[in-house]
């Protein structure tokens, strides 16, 4: 089965001052490229993400992890905005949602 792991059903709120950051690990098989998302301590994501950077390729067996500390931060990238009145309304709103949340989720 596959799930779309950007979708509002999988995105959860990470533990504060013990779960710090979001860490994706993307992982090239030989059935499609995975992707795991999860929160992890930032002490042991960066170990996990520099423990892994030779494995990194790209190609097939490939595993690279990468960590980031703010709110849905390794969800799917956003669209670009249509006009810069757009820009600036979007940017405006993730700024007050961010502030408005005072854990990282992922």
């Amino acid at each position: 089965m596959t799930h779309d792991c950007s979708t509002p059903d999988f995105i959860v709120n990470c533990t504060v001052n013990v779960q710090d950051m979001c860490q994706t690990e993307v992982l090239v098989k030989d059935d499609g490229t995975h992707y795991r998302k999860s929160c992890a301590s930032s002490g042991a994501c960066l170990i996990a993400s520099s423990g892994y950077q030779q494995f990194c390729t790209g190609k097939l067996n490939s595993v690279c992890i990468t960590c980031c500390n703010t709110p849905l931060c390794n969800g799917p990238r956003q669209k670009k905005p249509k006009s810069c009145a757009a820009a600036v309304t979007l940017g405006a709103l993730w700024l007050h949602a961010s502030v408005l949340l005072s854990s990282v989720l992922c």
